[in-house]
């Protein structure tokens, strides 16, 4: 009985074993096929991208090289003062804040502190038991609670000027002529729209490899970024597919929260051509850190060939084959009207 249960015992890890291999053996395949198809989803953006860095693109337009310390942090090793304060600013808003923050926030905060700080130096060596063993018992002084009270007001006013100023620019409507880019967040990357335009492109980050081939800071550069006309206003719609996003880039001032089922909007208009980084700074799960924000600005004859080397239609383009064939079938309607008319003649 003992050596015919061990033999069926014996048959049955065999049976099992069997069942393992074909399940791996079948599995095999189809897990390589989906790797291969994940690394050539990922991969090819890439290897385009920085082919066309390398002016290897057969249409008219050429990814930009990024500028060293141009829409980018700066290491603190390269320079630690700068590191530790604001990017440069490369549009309107962004020099007027940088300038209210180093002219009147920075010098402010300063002066307040060193008083405070000599207030309290003051009282210390002015007023401690030793040198005032007997302390004064005055519980009221009129002029320094009006001077205490007024001082504050007229720095909050001071402040308050440039602040409000600073609030309403960035509030400002786009003109109705100003280009439509809608960034839309989801976890984890970005893909941007143009409406106006009929291109739609997905922007995943690029892995330290491809970024340093392509001369670009890694964590911040991106397999396809988003190019926009330099010197035009643009409509900047932001929403989400899945959680709350946000879209920020420093050097040019702008941050703007894509949340689902809303569209925010704002204007933006980039001073000068560059590449301008920036990442999503709303945290939206265990990838948020991986979602970088790639702007390329470029003159816009260069942003006209990107749009048709992208498959999309320029909107000019678009009213004249309209206008065209408009007058096409007005065309058409009267020659179909003199005809009618000969008979009844």
């Amino acid at each position: 009985m003992g050596q015919a249960f061990a033999r069926i015992k014996f048959g049955l890890q065999l049976g099992v074993l069997a069942l393992l291999a074909a399940v791996m053996v079948v599995a095999a395949p189809q897990a390589a096929f989906a790797q291969d198809a994940a690394t050539a989803d990922t991969a090819a953006p890439q290897t385009s991208d920085v082919e066309a860095t390398d002016g290897e693109s057969a249409g008219g337009y050429v990814p930009m090289a990024p500028t060293e310390g141009k829409g980018m942090p700066t290491a603190f090793e390269d320079d630690a003062l700068k590191s530790m304060t604001f990017q440069d600013q490369y549009t309107e808003d962004g020099k007027y804040a940088l300038w209210m923050h180093d002219a009147i926030l920075m010098p402010l905060i300063t002066i307040i502190s060193l008083f405070v700080l000599a207030l309290l130096l003051y009282v210390c060596v002015r007023f401690n038991r030793r040198a005032n063993a007997t302390p004064s018992k005055t519980t009221h002084n009129a002029l320094i609670e009006v001077v205490w009270t007024i001082v504050p007001v007229i720095i909050l006013v001071v402040v308050a000027v440039p602040s409000l100023t600073l609030v309403a620019a960035q509030y400002e409507n786009p003109p109705e002529d100003a280009i439509t880019v809608k960034a839309v967040g989801y976890q984890w990357y970005w893909g941007y729209e143009y409406p106006d335009h009929g291109v739609e492109v997905i922007s995943n980050m690029l892995d330290e490899e491809a970024a340093a081939a392509s001369g670009e800071p890694f964590q911040l550069a991106a397999d396809n970024r988003m190019v926009v006309p330099a010197g035009v206003p643009l409509r900047i719609q932001t929403t989400a597919a899945d959680v709350i996003h946000s879209f920020a880039v420093p050097s040019l001032w702008f941050k703007l929260d894509a949340v689902p089922g809303r569209l925010n909007e704002r204007m933006l208009v980039i001073d000068e051509p560059g590449v301008y980084y920036g990442q999503c700074s709303e945290l939206c799960g265990p990838r948020h850190a991986f979602m970088p924000i790639a702007v390329e600005a470029l003159p816009v004859e260069e942003f006209e060939a990107w749009v048709v080397e992208n498959g999309g239609a320029l909107p000019a383009e678009e009213e004249a084959a309209a206008q065209d064939a408009a007058e096409a079938d007005a065309a058409e309607a009267d020659a179909a009207g003199e005809t009618a008319e000969e008979p009844a003649a």
